[in-house]
């Protein structure tokens, strides 16, 4: 028993609308949270930078026998650097300090400190 009907096979407006709405949904959700990572692993690898940078000063600074309070450049440190003397999130470059203090991040006011 065969019954006809003239009703095509597909989705309705409405069941495509649902669809699309779901979707929307689920992007207004992940879009902030894809951001905020983004931002977090900045500023994670920014902080690694200067972690190394630091260590490298007080090798440079161990191995040439300098003062506590000695000079340091971007020359000097280069060679135990394997690296990212620059901040992920921009161009500019660290600020490397003398021997005992912290180097910087031009960033620093996000949070890329040590």
């Amino acid at each position: 028993m065969n019954i006809k009907t003239n009703r095509k096979a597909g989705f309705t407006l409405v069941e495509i609308m649902i669809v699309v709405a779901i979707i929307g949904l689920l992007a207004a959700i992940a879009i902030p949270n894809f951001v905020k990572a983004r931002s977090t692993a900045q500023m994670n690898a920014c902080i690694n930078n200067l972690h190394q940078i630091d260590g490298a000063k007080e090798q440079w600074a161990l191995e040439t026998k300098a003062a506590a309070n000695a000079a340091v450049t971007l020359a000097n440190v280069s060679p135990y650097l394997k690296g990212g003397t620059n901040c992920p999130l921009g161009s500019a470059d660290y600020t490397i300090g003398n021997v005992g203090v912290l180097p910087t991040c031009p960033n620093a006011a996000l949070g890329h400190t040590l």
